[in-house]
């Protein structure tokens, strides 16, 4: 089922420790839980409006991000952080336990809250999760990244993002990388952006998930990976865990932010991979 409307919005605050959330609320029905780090639930919007037809969607920026804010803004923003978060946003809300869909460090924050609270989520999406620590080459990759936190410190922000594009394998037309992550940018999202590499990338793809952990959970769980993103880190990252877990990785509509340029196509997968279709 799809919708062509913009479901209504409910908007609201929770206070958690070290943070207050943002977060919105669409439809009624089984709680479904769209979550991104560092994307906020502005990215989740069209995916959401579709769900919203037969779900409550839940959707939140996560803190340090937009307009979630966080009380000390030094401290780093770590999976279980943001686990917890979620924790307490599905028990504020009411209707879980959840079917939650993660991506890229969503996924891990996701995850963690399976790891944390197996009893809130049903099921778990976990589209394409950065979990470099899972990698052969995962020093090398660590070096890589520590080089990309210190080059966006330093002021260079275009040149820390063409290193981000390379580790991760995804390809830009020229001209795109100068004119998308240019300072000249709004100040919220060079504010967030600040935060993430320096507060959230590097607590998030140097988590190393407890696979028996994962493995013994009730959830279901599947990793998701965008049929557009073979060869990219992100790709090499889901398959080793789904290798670690002993699933098949299943492909999506689109490539990394495939819910973002396709929302239709990947809500139609989402609903036949959660047998609702």
């Amino acid at each position: 089922m799809t919708s062509n409307s913009t479901a209504p919005v409910t908007t609201g605050t929770l206070q958690v420790p070290g943070a207050l959330l943002h977060y919105e609320l669409r439809g009624t029905g089984p709680l479904v839980v769209l979550v991104g780090a560092p994307m906020n639930a502005t990215s989740f919007a069209p995916l959401a409006d579709l769900l919203a037809a037969d779900h409550t969607v839940l959707t939140t920026d996560p803190r340090g991000i937009n307009r979630s804010t966080v009380d000390d803004p030094e401290q780093d923003s770590t999976p279980e952080l943001r686990a917890e978060d979620l924790s307490r946003l599905i028990a504020h809300v009411g209707g879980g336990p959840a079917t939650v869909l993660g991506s890229s460090g969503g996924a891990i924050s996701a995850l963690a809250l399976v790891q944390a609270h197996p009893e809130q989520v049903r099921t778990v999406v976990a589209h394409e999760p950065p979990l470099d620590e899972l990698l052969d080459d995962r020093e090398q990759v660590q070096a890589q990244t520590d080089e990309i936190i210190a080059t966006h410190a330093a002021g260079d922000h275009v040149g820390a993002w063409r290193k981000f594009l390379a580790q991760a394998s995804i390809e830009l037309p020229p001209g795109v990388v100068e004119q998308a992550f240019g300072d000249d940018r709004d100040p919220q999202k060079l504010a967030d952006e600040r935060f993430w590499f320096a507060r959230e990338l590097r607590a998030t793809v140097r988590w190393r998930p407890d696979l028996a952990a994962l493995r013994a959970a009730p959830t279901r769980i599947v990793v998701g990976i965008g049929d557009e993103s073979a060869g990219q880190s992100c790709d090499r990252t889901s398959r080793a865990l789904a290798a670690e877990l002993g699933l098949q990785p299943v492909l999506f509509p689109g490539d990394h932010t495939g819910f973002v340029d396709d929302p239709e196509r990947f809500a139609v997968r989402l609903r036949a991979v959660l047998g609702e279709s």
